[in-house]
């Protein structure tokens, strides 16, 4: 099994854009519809458009508020610090905010920490 988070968003391409400055992705699809976040050979996030429809009809209501009501997007990165000054920096320039968090469970190996968004 291999999961494919797919989130619905206002803007694809400033959104794909500020998760690949913070994550340090890069796009594998493109366009203002849909979006494929890839790391390497990984599938990290899929972004897909409120009102686009395809065959599927709409994924999310854009006036449903708030968006992400109990949805964590989780991404544990080797690369922490940069990444909060990454998203320090988009947020400044008008990014999503994004917070850092505790990422060690007891009896959990992993990196240290991790970014929340």
């Amino acid at each position: 099994m291999r999961p494919q988070p797919l989130i619905s968003v206002t803007d694809v391409v400033s959104s794909s854009r500020w998760y690949q400055e913070l994550l340090g992705g890069e796009s594998g699809h493109g366009g203002d519809e849909y979006d494929r976040l890839l790391h390497g050979e990984t599938l990290v996030l899929q972004l897909h458009g409120f009102d686009v429809e395809h065959h599927h009809g709409r994924i999310g209501d854009p006036l449903s508020r708030p968006y992400g009501n109990g949805v964590a997007l989780w991404f544990e990165i080797d690369d922490f610090d940069d990444a909060v000054r990454r998203a320090r920096g988009a947020q400044r320039r008008g990014g999503a905010a994004a917070a850092p968090q505790p990422a060690r469970r007891p009896g959990r190996a992993g990196p240290p920490r991790a970014m929340a968004s």
